[in-house]
């Protein structure tokens, strides 16, 4: 399926490996342009080099920067080889806050929080937001949690922040914006194979007192499908609600999960 977006200009945060690089390979797939950016230069500038060579890809512009700060962002906005903050399609993804108990944090580490998966976010889709609705064209994607429908114990401060991000953006997403072309939608994955369910697991099996493994093995089996998710599998469902064809989407929270909420809405 040809998704209509060849030639835009994608902005994919958190992009040197894991979902956010999984959501950069499938936008290289249709031609899209890209300005991924990460914290860690060395991994970014592989995944860069890795992008430039699948085929049909456009420009690929890597920026080593935290978009969790503002010295971050002003470095995004100011890329050479980028378009300054004219992007039609922004991802935004940046690393959850550690596991733990609640009874251990205090206000700096709801504030990290906060300021990682909730307002960075805001952020982002504030400075492009205008000029997408403008051209009449705009796809934000979040990638957020499948904790913010079924919360997790341990992850409290992810639970916390990045249910915040969806109650703005449910209602944000059905502005005016969604008469211009601008659809917001937030991708929620659940256990998909990457550093951050290891560390997860990790610290599980610490509070339960048992193996790495054998904690992996019993989040596993709750996922109806038997397995957990890949990155490719999660950056293929991004790619299709940033596409034309998704038009007509704004403002839900879409479970990548393999089945494991078991609710209905």
């Amino acid at each position: 399926m040809d998704l209509g977006i060849k030639g835009k200009w994608a902005l994919v945060c958190g992009a040197s490996k894991g979902l956010g690089k999984g959501c950069a390979e499938a936008l290289a797939d249709e031609g899209v342009n890209l300005v991924i950016a990460a914290r860690g230069a060395e991994a970014l500038q592989a995944t860069a080099t890795e992008l430039r060579q699948r085929s049909g890809a456009g420009q690929v512009v890597a920026v080593a920067a935290d978009v969790v700060t503002d010295a971050g962002r002003e470095a995004i906005w100011q890329a050479q080889g980028g378009p300054g903050k004219a992007y039609d399609i922004v991802i935004t993804n940046a690393g959850g806050p550690p596991p733990g108990q609640f009874t251990d944090w205090d206000r700096s580490d709801w504030v990290a929080a906060l300021e990682a998966n909730m307002l960075a976010p805001i952020e982002l889709i504030k400075a492009t937001v205008k000029g997408m609705a403008e051209r009449g064209f705009g796809r934000i994607i979040n990638i957020t949690s499948a904790s913010v429908k079924a919360p997790i114990d341990v992850l409290g401060l992810s639970n916390g922040a990045r249910s915040g991000l969806t109650g703005f953006v449910a209602g944000v997403a059905r502005s005016n914006l969604a008469a211009r072309g601008v659809t917001i939608n937030n991708v929620l994955p659940g256990a998909h194979d990457t550093d951050r369910l290891r560390v997860t697991l990790q610290g599980a099996a610490k509070q339960a007192g048992v193996s790495y493994d054998d904690m992996a093995d019993k989040r596993r089996v709750l996922v109806p499908m038997q397995r957990f998710g890949t990155a490719q599998e999660f950056g293929a469902v991004c790619a299709f609600f940033c596409g034309v064809q998704a038009g007509y989407v704004t403002g839900q929270n879409i479970l990548v999960d393999g089945g494991a909420y078991p609710g209905t809405h």
